[in-house]
């Protein structure tokens, strides 16, 4: 129920994206202080109130830039509107389609298939309001996912750093729940693209430890 609320409002790579860069920010935070700090200094509480006071600042930035880029695309398609519309003729307007258009990422189609849909858009765009866009409601309630799937992530650090005492076990007990969320995430994300599971799970678990301790000796 709830991850078909979310896919309501943000789509899956969209989703991906904010889970994997939550889990990063945390595992960094974990990962640094176990690495950096000396045993006698890690104190759990602490730590997670770090933790989870950083993943809500960045779930707020990350909704933040999610609505400043919502927008600006939006009203960059408006111009793109304006200046189809305003083409000295048929040829620069399909041209001006086909740059916008060129479905480089999209799976391979003929080349006469690609030439009815760059027309097909240009009959519709031509009478496309040219209005200022806005930032709708669904926007704003993307933006609030956004923010709250980054702060959760932090949740399965904060589990061991204040229910262990010994903040150096706990911080093991930390990093090892956060990269095996990792593998998980990918796992769970790999059916989207028909991937293995299995491989995308271990990929994406040594990619975001990799990152991490590539991000922890340059101050991350």
């Amino acid at each position: 129920m709830i991850a078909r609320f979310v896919g309501r409002y943000l789509d899956p790579s969209e989703t991906l994206l904010e889970v994997l860069f939550g889990l990063i920010m945390a595992l960094t935070i974990t990962v640094g202080a176990r690495l950096l700090s000396e045993r006698a200094d890690i104190v759990g509480v602490e730590l997670a109130v770090a933790l989870l006071g950083c993943n809500v600042a960045w779930g707020v930035i990350d909704g933040a830039f999610f609505l400043l880029g919502t927008i600006f695309n939006r009203n960059r398609r408006v111009q793109f509107v304006k200046r189809l519309q305003a083409a000295a003729d048929e040829t620069e307007a399909l041209a001006a389609v086909r740059d916008e258009f060129d479905l480089q990422g999209e799976p391979a189609m003929r080349a006469e298939d690609k030439a009815n849909l760059h027309s097909s858009l240009l009959q519709l765009f031509r009478h496309a309001g040219t209005a200022r866009a806005q930032l709708r409601v669904d926007d704003w309630i993307a933006a609030v996912l956004i923010a709250v799937l980054v702060s959760v992530t932090a949740i399965p650090g904060l589990i061991p750093l204040l229910l262990i005492q010994d903040g150096f076990v706990a911080l093991r007990m930390a990093n090892a729940l956060q990269i095996g969320l990792l593998f998980f995430v990918g796992y769970w994300w790999a059916h989207y693209s028909g991937s293995n599971r299995w491989l995308v799970g271990l990929g994406i678990a040594l990619l975001g430890t990799a990152l991490v301790l590539l991000a922890v000796p340059l101050g991350g």
